[in-house]
Order: structure tokens, then C-alpha cells, then sequence
């Protein structure tokens, strides 16, 4: 199992909900000098969207330049007034892997760009599972009641370095993808060759944040990592570092994970831990969403509630968080759910971070949601539920399972 290589000297904020991210986000893009760069998965323009759209249009205006990819599902077209704002003021934008009316019948098409990045003038970057989009808007289910409960983090220091050369490589082997489509050979290797912002940024020493980037909320001098998932050099990454925490858990195991449907690896790692003596408690999605995400789920609640871990279903709105605190030092925040989607299938970005004041303060929040707004799962009442909401768990993770043994990813 391969080990994370945390790194020192960060500073790291938490933030909580939209609210949160987009004010830092807009105010960190209008400070911006010479390069923004933005992943998501959702991008919406509502009030919320337009707000970082508005604050992207007027970096590109003044001559930064801005790089944006959103996912192609997750975002299905850009209103067309957006796409022309965009193209006049110089914002540069893609989607990645449009579905298309055929496209679900090839598997290759259906990895998705499930991460939310951003970088900021390569001095501080945003990571995390609060897509571009206002918390009290679903685009299934119209106007919540309540807003979603979803992290990010706010980061300076090295590890801003590495968010900057991944979303750079990123988008240097889309460009080099959309060149080979339009046969634009020699414009697309002469670009891939180019030194890049990277370089530049002298990657052996971490970038310095200005004086507004992150406030006196932020932790200094912490211990963090970058941790990705895609389907050529990080498979596995993230899952391991959370099976290696959780089997190094000597009192407690915190974790909110809005679509959670683990591999056998991982629930056996809840499992062993629970079973020597580990507090594990688990807050999980309360909503119906998602017909296979949500009985998928309880169909693996039995064995993790026979071995005492401690199952919550929040209940005052969508839970859309992924994050994890373990023995109240290792703390985890990012956009990749416990279920085969994101660990098989989706590119995803989590912050690991080591350090005991961030750990808490996450920990507190978590525990705030779990204690006043969930409702425990006794493994009684689980046992004895009728006979059609059995059925439905299993048609959800059989489901499941055939769908990843189509496309040659047991799970």
C-alpha cells in the first residue's frame, strides 16, 4: 500500500458550504495577477455561478489568463450567453467528455471529471466537493428546503505547486486531444512542448501567499498532501490512504461521505477497526437522491453494523460532503465519494491534512451535523425492514456490480 507524502509548512482553511467557498474564490480570482485556473464538475449559473462567472470574466478582461473545465454530464452546455461572455473576454473553457446521444454505449466515455480545483496565480488553491452551483439548487429535485452540507479547503504552501502542475497537465492533454481531433498536428506537439507555468513557479520551493489569501482563520504550518484518482498513474490512491488511516485508527474513526458504497477492502478496514475497540461512526446520505447511490448503500449497512460500527443518515437536507477525521489528527477533505463511481471510475482531488487544530475544528463540524440533524441506524430496525426495501438494496448494488464488471472493474 503506497504511503501519502505529506509535506510541511502549509496554511490551510476550512470552508463550509458555497457560501464560504465562493467568497474566497471570487476575492482570491479579482487579486489575481497572472493565471486562474478552475475544475468542476457542475457549473450552474445561478445567482451563485454568475458570481464566480462575473469574477472570471473580469480577471480574463484585465489580461489574466483563465482556464476553466467543467465536466461533460455534469454540466451539459454552457448558456449560450455565458459561452460568448467567456470567448470575448478571453476566458479559455472546455468540457470534458460531452456523453453524447451514443455515448453510454462505450464505457471509456463514461470516466468523468468529478474533482473541483482552482489555482490562483500558482499561491493558493481551493480543493473539495462543493460543486460551482448555489446550495439551495438541485438540478433533479429544484429549490432545497435546507442547503447541502458539503467542505473545501483554502490552501497556500507546496502543495499549491502540485494542484497547478495537475490541472496544467490536464488541460495541455485536452487541448492536445481537441488538436488531434481538428488533424492540427504540429500546433498541438509544438504546444505540449512548451515550458509551462510550473517551471516557471520553481516547483522545490512552496509559493508565498498575499497578504489577503487566507485570514487568520487558516491553520499555519501544517502538514498536507494532494491525493488523486484518475486511470493511468492514481487508481488507487485515495482509497488506500483512507484503508491506511482507518487500519492505523487507535480511538476513532469520523467519516461523511455522501454517496458510500465501499469495495470489500474498505468495509473490511471499518470492520477490524470497530472490532478492536476503534469508535467508528459514519454519517451518510438521508435523502433519496440516487435510486443505485442510496439502496446501494444500505445494502452493505448489515455487516458494518454487526461489527458495532455506529451508522447516522442525515436528515435536514443533501449531504454532499466527503470527509474524514481519524483519531483526531488526520483529516481528509475532497471530492471523492466511498461508492465505485469515484473510486473506479472519476477523476478526483482530496487535501489529506495532518495536524491536530484542523482535524478538530472539521471533527466539531461533522459531529455538529451528526448529533442535531441525523438520525442513528439501529442494526434492529435495519434487520427487520420489509421485504421490498431488501429487494431494492440488492437490485441497487447488483446493479452496480454489473455495470463495473461491463466495463472490467470488479468491485
Amino acid at each position: 500500500m503506497s504511503h501519502t507524502h505529506f509535506t510541511p509548512k502549509h496554511q490551510v482553511r476550512l470552508l463550509e458550504g458555497a457560501g464560504d467557498l465562493f467568497e474566497a474564490v471570487v476575492q482570491a480570482i479579482d487579486h489575481s495577477v497572472h493565471e486562474v485556473r478552475l475544475e468542476t464538475y457542475i457549473f450552474h449559473f445561478d445567482a451563485q455561478g454568475e458570481r464566480v462567472a462575473q469574477a472570471l470574466v473580469r480577471a480574463a478582461q484585465r489580461g489574466v489568463a483563465v482556464f476553466v473545465v467543467v465536466d461533460g454530464i455534469g454540466t451539459p452546455a454552457l448558456p449560450a450567453q455565458w459561452s460568448q461572455r467567456f470567448d470575448h473576454s478571453g476566458v479559455q473553457w472546455q468540457r470534458f467528455l460531452p456523453l453524447g446521444w451514443l455515448g453510454v454505449l462505450f464505457p471509456v466515455r463514461w470516466r468523468r471529471l468529478h474533482r473541483k480545483l482552482c489555482v490562483v496565480d500558482g499561491k493558493q488553491a481551493f480543493c473539495g466537493g462543493i460543486n460551482v452551483i448555489d446550495d439551495f439548487i438541485d438540478l433533479h429535485h429544484g429549490h432545497l428546503s435546507a442547503p447541502r452540507l458539503d467542505f473545501s479547503v483554502q490552501v497556500g504552501g507546496p502543495l499549491v505547486t502540485d494542484v497547478q502542475a495537475v490541472m496544467e497537465q490536464f488541460w495541455l492533454r485536452l487541448e492536445f486531444a481537441r488538436n488531434v481531433e481538428n488533424l492540427q498536428w504540429k500546433a498541438a506537439r509544438a504546444q505540449l512542448r512548451q515550458p509551462t507555468l510550473t517551471t516557471a513557479l520553481h516547483p522545490s520551493r512552496p509559493a508565498a501567499l498575499g497578504p489577503s489569501a487566507l485570514n487568520n482563520a487558516a491553520n499555519s504550518d501544517v502538514w498536507a498532501a494532494l491525493l488523486l484518482r484518475d486511470n493511468v498513474h492514481h487508481r488507487t490512491r485515495i482509497e488506500q490512504a483512507y484503508r491506511k488511516a482507518i487500519g492505523e485508527a487507535r480511538s476513532e474513526v469520523l467519516i461523511a461521505n455522501a454517496y458510500f458504497v465501499p469495495g470489500r477492502k474498505l468495509r473490511h478496514a471499518l470492520v477490524h477497526a470497530a472490532q478492536r475497540g476503534v469508535r467508528v461512526r459514519l454519517l451518510l446520505q438521508g435523502q433519496y437522491e440516487y435510486f443505485m447511490q442510496y439502496h446501494g448503500a444500505r445494502a452493505v449497512y448489515g455487516a458494518l453494523l454487526e461489527a458495532g460500527v455506529e451508522i447516522y443518515e442525515y436528515k435536514a437536507g443533501f449531504l454532499h460532503a466527503k470527509v474524514a477525521v481519524v483519531d483526531r489528527r488526520w483529516a481528509t477533505v475532497g471530492s471523492s465519494n466511498l461508492d465505485p463511481l469515484s473510486l473506479l471510475l472519476a477523476r478526483e482531488a482530496n487535501v489529506v491534512v495532518r495536524d491536530r487544530r484542523f482535524a478538530l475544528l472539521l471533527r466539531e463540524r461533522v459531529l455538529s451535523a451528526l448529533n442535531s440533524q441525523s438520525t442513528r441506524v439501529q442494526a434492529k430496525a435495519y434487520a427487520g425492514r420489509g421485504w421490498w426495501q431488501r429487494a431494492m438494496d440488492i437490485l441497487a448494488l447488483g446493479l452496480m456490480r454489473i455495470i463495473l464488471f461491463l466495463i472490467g472493474r470488479p468491485y
